[in-house]
């Protein structure tokens, strides 16, 4: 946590950490990418300086970046990479939930699991393995970038300027804030991948029926 508050517009590793954090963010969901870029929002909160923008820009293009290696690992090593991000038969289930998924939203599974931990992983790496159209990877990938950096960086900077004298209380504020969002947005793809389900289940025997 100390670590974090070397972050600002004036320090080097600031612009380092915030492109490569959120890229290898992908492929390693262990780095806490979403916690740096928040503590860069807190930590230049009520600055006005035009570097700023460059950070935000870094952050972005770090998602996006990131997103792209998790389909090239996907596509270029196909069974590694499934033995190694979908291991075993709870594995196996979950990419052909997301494989039956993609053939359905597409581009809006993309934008949503970029708020799901662990999500983006999962499905950045799985548009890889079932050859995605890339043009549309692409383009769903940019947004989902740009709309995580911001919503990040400037949760960040609103819980930094609402806790000017203690800034680890809005970090941790702003933490929290991602977790509820995260927790409501996985809670909400759960309870609709359910009901789809059920009413495949329900469906099936009048089909045969029929």
């Amino acid at each position: 946590m100390a670590g974090l508050w070397q972050l600002g517009v004036s320090a080097p590793v600031s612009y380092v950490a915030a492109f490569l954090l959120p890229a290898l963010d992908a492929v390693l969901p262990v780095v806490p990418s979403e916690t740096a870029v928040i503590a860069l929002g807190v930590t230049t909160a009520g600055s006005t300086d035009p570097r700023i923008a460059i950070l935000l820009i870094l952050a972005a293009a770090g998602a996006f970046a990131g997103d792209n290696l998790g389909y090239l690992i996907g596509s270029r090593f196909g069974h590694r990479a499934e033995r190694r991000f979908f291991a075993g038969e709870a594995g196996a289930r979950r990419l052909t939930r997301i494989r039956h998924s993609l053939d359905r939203f597409g581009a809006r599974l993309i934008l949503v699991c970029r708020f799901v931990p662990g999500g983006r992983t999962g499905v950045t790496v799985s548009c890889g393995l079932v050859r995605y159209r890339r043009e549309s990877f692409v383009t769903a990938t940019a947004f989902a970038a740009v709309i995580w950096a911001s919503y990040a960086f400037f949760l960040g900077r609103l819980g930094g300027r609402a806790f000017a004298d203690r800034p680890w209380v809005g970090l941790l504020l702003a933490l929290g804030v991602t977790l509820i969002v995260s927790g409501i947005v996985d809670g909400s793809r759960r309870i609709l991948s359910w009901h789809r389900r059920r009413r495949a289940s329900q469906a099936s025997p009048l089909s045969n029926r029929a």
